[in-house]
């Protein structure tokens, strides 16, 4: 199997297009596409700039195909977790495409300046040629970044290493996301509970019950994959 990076401007679609307006805001998936028919949900998180995530989202919320995009933490910070529901029928998706095709892709796609990121995990007998055709077919831009044989990389493979965090519920990620990347788990840090619920205009007791759990099922997802 080999692991291949891919940057692709989606183009005429509004991630691709609204974040190529706004380069100094990066968009990232935090959890799948779940829903049926047309209606389909996710969670994204806005990060960068404060002062031009508000206007970005604005703009995000009148593209044709995004029925909503409600934040689920406060405004004014330099990452914004939004719930985003898309009409199907009029997305382009290219986790759609990459399925059709049988392909596996890692979660927590990124977006900034216009491009997507997308790691991509590829059979032997698959035809990266053909994939990438299809794509630029479809009206993309496509750069190959990275080509490797996964016996190559110098770490265990992400599609196995965070296979567990599935399991993690939207609020769990989110939770776990935000006290990550405020900087909960260093070394001496600072940072609280209490902070971590502000951030996220959430209760101490409500942060530190999602934390509790997501920390239980991240450890039992670890010790499972080093044979603990």
């Amino acid at each position: 199997m080999r692991e291949v990076t891919l940057r692709i401007r989606h183009n005429g679609e509004p991630e691709s297009e609204i974040s190529g307006r706004y380069p100094d805001v990066t968009i990232r998936s935090v959890s799948s596409m779940t829903g049926r028919g047309a209606e389909r949900k996710r969670i994204i998180e806005l990060s960068g700039d404060a002062e031009s995530i508000p206007e970005f989202l604005a703009e995000f919320r009148e593209a044709d195909a995004v029925t909503e995009a409600e934040p689920l933490s406060p405004l004014g910070k330099s990452r914004v977790y939004v719930a985003l529901i898309v009409d199907s029928y009029s997305w382009d998706s290219i986790s759609q495409r990459l399925s059709d095709r049988g392909i596996h892709y890692r979660m927590g796609t990124t977006i900034n300046d216009g491009w997507e990121r997308w790691t991509v995990y590829i059979e032997p007998d698959d035809d990266l040629s053909a994939l990438i055709q299809s794509l630029e077919d479809a009206g993309n831009d496509v750069e190959l970044v990275r080509n490797v044989a996964l016996s190559e990389v110098d770490r265990p493979p992400q599609l196995e290493v965070t296979r567990f965090l599935d399991d993690l519920s939207p609020r769990q990620r989110e939770v776990l996301s935000t006290a990550i990347g405020m900087g909960y788990y260093d070394h001496g840090g600072d940072v609280g509970v209490e902070a971590v619920a502000e951030e996220l205009d959430l209760a101490s007791t409500t942060v530190w019950e999602h934390l509790s759990r997501a920390e239980s099922k991240v450890m039992a997802g670890l010790a499972d994959h080093i044979g603990a």
